[in-house]
């Protein structure tokens, strides 16, 4: 690959370039790595408008979980400009319809009601047990890490990024359009967004090639780096 290519990784729901960190670390040799900042932008769109004003002229792009939905917000308005693309633990479709999508947001809104009262903190320590494989709820510095960065973005961030989420498009159609390299993972583990959903990408995506992580759940570039490292890697070199 070109020696000065470029590649931004976009981080998720209420996390920053912590999450990446591993990753930054062993493929930023020979690469400009760029780290996507949403601040308080409230719509995908919006984000992923930030993302293009900020990002290189062309760049390979990989986004995990609620950056893998701003990654295709990107992808369609300025496909030219992306040479691969990686979705990590995330998601396409809208909010869904009746008690299900209903339950998702009374979900996420009893989130940020104890981020109000109790502080980001404790919210982070509650959320967090869901969002990794349960073997690692007793890593200590892993999950210091998760909750140190989920309370270090603020209750203002995580209401902006809930509305955003909530107001999610589909984006089915733009899956089936997409013509260049592409890899979709997940932790083979993940809870939040599950396997046959990273199936259904890669099903939708002509060409794409589907990493399940073993023993992994949500936060998979924290949980299991390497194996994370070693196929983004893998899909840059490709």
């Amino acid at each position: 690959m070109n020696q000065t290519e470029s590649v931004v990784l976009v981080p998720g729901l209420m996390c920053d370039a912590t999450v990446w960190r591993h990753q930054i670390a062993a493929l930023g040799a020979g690469r400009h790595i760029q780290i996507a900042e949403h601040a308080l932008s409230d719509s995908l769109e919006t984000m992923a408008e930030r993302l293009l004003d900020e990002a290189a002229p062309r760049f390979a792009l990989a986004g995990h979980s609620m950056g893998g939905r701003v990654a295709l917000e990107v992808m369609a308005r300025a496909p030219e400009r992306v040479s691969r693309l990686a979705l990590l633990d995330t998601g396409y479709e809208a909010l869904a319809r009746g008690e299900a999508g209903e339950r998702e947001k009374a979900g996420r809104y009893r989130l940020l009601e104890m981020a109000r009262r109790e502080g980001t903190l404790a919210m982070a320590t509650d959320w967090a047990r869901g969002m990794v494989h349960p073997s690692r709820l007793t890593d200590s510095v892993l999950m210091d890490a998760i909750h140190s960065m989920i309370a270090a973005a603020g209750v203002a961030k995580f209401e902006a990024q809930i509305r955003a989420l909530l107001a999610r498009p589909d984006r089915t159609r733009l899956l089936k359009a997409l013509r260049l390299p592409t890899l979709v993972l997940c932790g083979a583990d993940d809870s939040w967004s599950p396997l046959p959903r990273h199936e259904d990408i890669a099903r939708h995506v002509p060409g794409s090639r589907l990493v399940a992580v073993p023993d992994c759940g949500h936060m998979s570039t924290m949980e299991k780096p390497e194996a994370v490292t070693t196929a983004l890697l893998d899909w840059l070199n490709s």
